[in-house]
C-alpha cells in the first residue's frame, strides 16, 4: 500500500517498506524489552466512538495496525480493550505470519494483558481460541482459567518486584526471551507505562474527523505527566487526509 512520505524526503512510499524493516529487537535495553505503541485518534484526540476504535481508521490505519504486529515479539493489551475490542488470536492472515517467521518470531505473537483486579474477559474469542496464547500479570492469587485458550498466569509482587507494567516487562524479557512490545491500549495501560518511563515509540495515526462529545476514549488518562514528555518525529505520511506518524521518546525524556 502507498503512502505519500512527508517527512523526510517528501515523495511516495511503499507502508512495507517502512514497517518491514523496523529491527526493534536490536533497541532493546538489557532489563525490558523495546516498547512501541500504536493508536489511531480523531483530530480532537478520541480513540474510539461508541467504545470501539474501529469507526476512527481507514485501510491505511488497518494496514498499518496488522504490518506492527509483525514486527513485535508480543502484543500488550489491557484487559478493558481486549474486552470492549473483542479481541480474538492475533495475525490469523498467513502472508502477516510469512512476515514474522521470516524476521525469526514465532507466526502469531502472544498477547500480554495486566490486570490489577484479576479479572479476565473469558468470554471473548481470544480465551476461546485454542491456538492462542495469552500471557497474564496480576497481583492476585490467580488460577490459570479453564479455556480452550493456553494461558499463562504470573503473579507480581509488587513490593518486592515492583510497579506491575515495569515487572511485567522484565519479567517479559527474562523469563519469555521478549525484546520488543507492541502496545495497542488502552488509555491506562499506556498511561501507566508514560509514568514508568517505558515507552520508546509512539505510531500515531490522525483521522480528518472530529467526534465530539466530551473527554469520553482518550489517549491517556489518570495524572498528567509532570513535565510532559517529549518527542522526536521520525516520520508523517499522508494518505486519503489521514496523518501517520512515528514519533521517538527524546534522549532525556525518560
Amino acid at each position: 500500500m502507498q503512502f505519500n512520505r512527508l517527512l523526510p524526503d517528501p515523495g511516495p512510499v511503499e507502508l512495507t517498506d517502512l514497517l518491514h524493516a523496523l529491527d526493534l529487537a536490536a533497541r532493546a535495553p538489557a532489563e525490558r524489552p523495546y516498547v512501541i505503541s500504536n493508536f489511531a485518534a480523531t483530530l480532537d484526540g478520541r480513540i474510539a466512538i461508541d467504545g470501539r476504535s474501529g469507526g476512527i481508521g481507514d485501510d491505511g490505519d488497518h494496514a498499518v495496525f496488522r504490518h506492527l504486529r509483525t514486527q513485535a515479539d508480543a502484543l500488550l493489551v489491557g484487559t478493558g480493550t481486549i474486552a470492549h475490542e473483542q479481541y480474538g488470536r492475533p495475525l490469523r492472515a498467513a502472508d502477516l505470519r510469512e512476515v514474522r517467521t521470516r524476521l525469526g518470531l514465532d507466526p502469531a505473537p502472544p498477547l500480554v494483558t495486566i490486570t490489577r483486579s484479576g479479572r479476565l474477559p473469558l468470554e471473548i474469542p481470544l480465551f476461546q481460541d485454542p491456538e492462542a496464547h495469552v500471557i497474564v500479570y496480576t497481583p492476585q492469587a490467580l488460577a490459570p482459567p479453564a479455556v480452550p485458550a493456553r494461558v499463562q498466569v504470573h503473579r507480581v509482587d509488587e513490593e518486592h518486584d515492583g510497579p506491575l507494567g515495569a515487572a511485567a516487562l522484565r519479567h517479559l524479557r527474562a523469563e519469555h526471551g521478549v525484546r520488543s512490545v507492541l502496545c495497542e491500549g488502552g488509555p491506562l495501560l499506556l498511561s501507566s507505562l508514560l509514568h514508568g518511563g517505558l515507552v520508546d515509540e509512539l505510531f500515531l495515526t490522525t483521522a480528518p474527523l472530529l467526534a465530539g462529545g466530551g473527554p469520553e476514549f482518550p489517549m491517556t488518562s489518570g495524572d498528567p505527566l509532570q513535565p510532559p514528555l517529549p518527542l522526536e518525529l521520525v516520520w508523517a505520511l499522508e494518505r486519503n487526509g489521514s496523518l501517520y506518524t512515528r514519533h521517538r521518546v527524546a534522549i532525556g525524556g525518560r
